[in-house]
């Protein structure tokens, strides 16, 4: 059983930058892409970013792009989104996933399309 375990959320101020981890269980690290979703209370799950099984394809919500920059280093089974000018919208409780395919060198960011989920880090930006 895969398990994921994110980390790095806190309280920031609106400009402000965070990193986030996810470190993974398993021993198929390399074989899969991952993904960042958030979700705001009363919204529904968005999809921020995610990353191919190389890290050579990479996708990026609009509202994230230019700010946030999503990583990967096989050797540590870890997944990293950089975050930065960080806005009070960016708040929610942000979650890491893997995707349900094997060796896909597309990634996406359709929740839909991820089996295995961290259990969320909680983000707020104050403005």
């Amino acid at each position: 059983e895969v398990q994921l375990q994110a980390s790095g959320g806190g309280l920031v101020q609106a400009g402000g930058s965070l990193r986030l981890s996810c470190v993974v269980s398993t021993s198929a690290f390399d074989d899969y892409s991952f993904g960042w979703f958030r979700q705001a209370p009363g919204k529904e799950r968005e999809g921020v970013a995610c990353i191919s099984v190389t890290g050579g394809n990479t996708a990026y919500a609009d509202s994230v792009k230019g700010r946030f920059t999503i990583s990967r280093d096989n050797a540590r089974n870890t997944v990293y989104l950089e975050m930065h000018s960080l806005k009070p919208e960016d708040t929610a409780v942000y979650y890491c996933a893997q995707d349900a395919r094997f060796a896909v060198h597309l990634c996406s960011l359709v929740s839909d399309t991820y089996n295995s989920w961290g259990q969320g880090t909680l983000v707020t930006v104050s403005s």
